[in-house]
């Protein structure tokens, strides 16, 4: 089980992106979310900005969603299953673009990182010249209106963008089937989805993406104890697109 009620649970990322409050979000066993200025593009703006800005005056790159045990675990998985390093994958929200340059330090060559946020993108962009990977593509996208060239993956990747969706102070249900269909869109028949949370269940993000995608695994991730019960801070689920 995931332990969840009257939980405060810090995401991802902690004080990361220079930003004035950390990226914390109210954790429940029900789908009703407080709204918060964490679901908004505006806040994201302001928090990559002043990461970017960070980067150039110290060359730190913020922290990593979730962890380098989540990037891991991703990776892992991937390579258990033999996928192809010509397959094409695409990160959903890729924040300072870890995840890509990771993959990319794994052999994976047909990469795609999009992020809502331009200094987001401008900041992956300078991480990945700093690291040499050139052939990594990334672009400015709003995942829930993608442009009609954003398909063709075999593999997408979100860790934390539907958290932050689920946070939308306005028509977060709405932007929920939205993100659905945008998968559905980009992602080949047969195609894994593999996603990381901690504002949803295991039981609850089947619900979500049902019908269209089917469990293939639940990843393995931290647990812990309160209150005398064990349980997980973190889902990490992987699906496959079935129809």
């Amino acid at each position: 089980m995931l332990l969840r009620r009257d939980v405060m649970m810090e995401s991802a990322v902690s004080s990361t992106h220079g930003a004035e409050d950390s990226l914390v979000v109210q954790c429940s066993e029900s789908e009703d979310f407080a709204p918060s200025k964490l679901g908004t593009k505006e806040y994201w703006d302001e928090a990559y900005k002043r990461e970017l800005q960070t980067y150039k005056d110290i060359g730190d790159v913020g922290e990593i969603w979730f962890g380098e045990e989540s990037v891991d675990r991703v990776i892992r998985w991937i390579e258990a299953q033999h996928v192809s390093e010509n397959a094409a994958i695409l990160d959903i929200g890729t924040g300072n673009g870890m995840l890509l340059v990771e993959l990319a330090k794994h052999g994976f060559s047909n990469l795609t990182g999009i992020d809502y946020s331009k200094a987001a993108v401008e900041l992956t962009i300078n991480i990945l010249e700093e690291e040499g990977l050139r052939n990594v593509k990334i672009q400015v996208e709003d995942f829930l209106n993608p442009s009609t060239e954003l398909k063709g993956f075999d593999v997408c990747i979100d860790k934390g963008t539907f958290d932050a969706i689920s946070l939308s102070p306005e028509d977060r249900e709405e932007a929920k089937k939205h993100y659905v269909t945008s998968l559905r869109t980009v992602l080949q028949p047969g195609g894994f989805f593999i996603i990381t949370s901690c504002n949803w269940t295991k039981e609850q993000l089947l619900q979500i993406f049902n019908p269209g995608f089917e469990l293939v695994r639940e990843l393995p991730t931290p647990r812990f104890q309160f209150g005398g019960v064990t349980g997980n801070s973190v889902t990490a689920l992987v699906f496959k697109q079935i129809d």
